[in-house]
């Protein structure tokens, strides 16, 4: 049996801040609220493109700097004088601006509900076609803005803004159907979008030929249908098509924010038992979480920093010799009977894991657990969320003995890393630690990573339990395990020699009767 790699990760941001205004759940209910002072504030807190494409947790999340390395920068990143001076392209993925990202959700739109103006069209096509992972995929249909405009003011499109202009709408499915809606189309062709565009870095800049994709899981928190089947839909094959993976079948897995550590345990099954011999896994962006904590951001004076949507895609194949081995046969789970106290879902993520492999904690090198980056969750009240599980982990090992008391915050700096994801949920959720564990082990700087997901099922009110799955991602030793070769005569002579067995014991009963 072949051993699974991860031979690919890459990761991307889009730029928001209009569809923010329209789409997050936050900015929803102040409308419904008719809290326009907060709304009215907004414009004057959203950060430029360059001002996102310089916040040094962005930096992180698409690859251009090791997350360690946000420890040498001030805080807050957010201020001008600690922006850095980067590419918004990167080796595993980048961040696109909101008007190029129009551009995209058009081109992934096969029901032509996407409209946008002639004039937008004209202004965009020269730079969408000079995009180096799109290209000249992208040909762009313009629409009438008086024609946009009738939409809109029948209630039956969600509008699409750039610098302050109307340049195109989303369209409605259906006229009835909830499930169908311009808002919910918005959410769900953003989240294909921006899934179609983490797939297409991952051919591009990571050399994984995106035709050899046997199966693809997509693991986001978004879901599609109609209102027969709510969320019975197949993102995994939407995106697919539109990425190039045409030798691909595939499905969804949900399960909130753990779904994509799921995800990769299944995609990594599928491989090691010669099902498939490449698996990706892709998670597109979730718009309800644009601005999710904006009121508290504006609060503290600072820029609304939940203005991107994040996306990631993998590549789970046989093993090569290089990539990062996932340990299928290590694995943390959250079982159903085990309680779902904090200490209880770290104990059945972190130490039953460790415990089955003979590990100690000290032998993994750094811990992925939910990612968000602080400045973010901070002034929510919400607290430095992945130092707040690096306590609970060290707290743990000092209770098995494992760490001494007065060592726990060697432990945190030493295993943790500062959180740098933005808080889209399902993105954060362990695996954005994925990439750079590649690329720290390809420097020999690491050995071991715990990817930890971590989900809160109790969200979606149909029950109470918390969710969470584990595993090791391992330095390659550069020995592929090779399949064993099967001797096709041997079998069918122990199968022969088998039913021989069986029809003598069946004569010696019957003539005992």
């Amino acid at each position: 049996m072949s051993r699974a790699v991860i031979d690919g990760s890459s990761y991307i941001l889009v730029h928001g801040p209009n569809t923010l205004k329209i789409g997050g759940s936050t900015q929803l209910q102040a409308k419904k609220n008719e809290d326009y002072e907060y709304l009215d504030s907004l414009e004057d807190n959203l950060r430029s493109f360059q001002e996102c494409v310089k916040y040094a947790p962005n930096q992180a999340y698409i690859g251009n700097i090791l997350p360690e390395e946000l420890e040498e920068i001030d805080r807050p990143w957010y201020e001008e004088d600690n922006l850095l001076e980067e590419d918004r392209f990167s080796p595993r993925g980048e961040m696109m601006p909101e008007n190029e990202f129009y551009a995209l959700l058009q081109h992934v739109d096969v029901f032509d509900l996407v409209f946008l103006s002639e004039e937008f069209v004209e202004d965009i096509q020269g730079d969408i076609s000079e995009h180096p992972v799109l290209g000249d995929d992208i040909e762009l249909e313009g629409s009438e803005i008086e024609d946009i405009e009738e939409l809109i003011e029948e209630g039956r499109a969600e509008p699409l803004r750039w610098q302050g202009e109307l340049v195109g709408c989303v369209k409605e499915a259906h006229g009835s159907d909830e499930n169908l809606s311009a808002h919910v189309i918005l959410e769900n062709l953003m989240a294909k979008a921006s899934g179609v565009l983490a797939m297409k870095n991952l051919g591009f800049r990571q050399d994984v030929p995106l035709d050899e994709v046997d199966y693809i899981i997509e693991c986001s928190e978004e879901a599609c249908g109609d209102i027969n089947q709510r969320g019975g839909g197949n993102f995994a094959k939407a995106i697919g098509e539109i990425a190039g993976c045409d030798n691909a079948t595939g499905s969804d897995v949900r399960g909130f924010c753990a779904a994509p550590a799921h995800a990769l345990m299944q995609a990594s099954a599928l491989v090691e038992a010669g099902i498939y011999e490449r698996v990706a896994v892709v998670g597109g962006g979730a718009v309800a979480k644009l601005g999710m904590n904006g009121k508290d951001h504006i609060e503290e004076g600072m820029p609304v920093l939940e203005d991107t949507l994040g996306g990631f895609a993998f590549s789970v194949s046989r093993d090569d010799g290089e990539s990062p081995v996932l340990r299928t046969d290590v694995l943390g789970r959250h079982t159903i009977g085990r309680g779902s106290s904090p200490q209880a879902v770290i104990s059945a993520l972190v130490t039953d894991a460790l415990d089955k492999a003979g590990l100690a904690l000290s032998d993994i090198d750094k811990y992925s657990v939910e990612m968000q980056n602080p400045e973010i969750t901070e002034p929510a009240g919400a607290g430095n969320v992945p130092q707040s599980n690096y306590k609970m982990i060290a707290a743990l090992g000092v209770k098995r003995g494992d760490i001494e008391k007065a060592d726990m915050m060697d432990f945190v700096a030493e295993h943790g890393m500062p959180g740098f994801a933005p808080t889209q949920g399902h993105i954060p959720s362990g695996v954005p630690f994925v990439g750079p564990a590649a690329e720290m082990m390809e420097e020999d700087k690491l050995e071991k990573a715990l990817i930890i997901g971590k989900g809160s099922l109790f969200l979606g009110r149909m029950t109470n339990q918390f969710d969470g799955i584990s595993f090791i991602l391992e330095k390659n030793d550069g020995a592929p395990v090779e399949e064993e070769k099967v001797d096709r005569d041997e079998i069918r002579g122990i199968i022969s020699g088998v039913m021989r067995n069986m029809a003598d014991n069946l004569r010696e009963e019957a003539g005992e009767e």
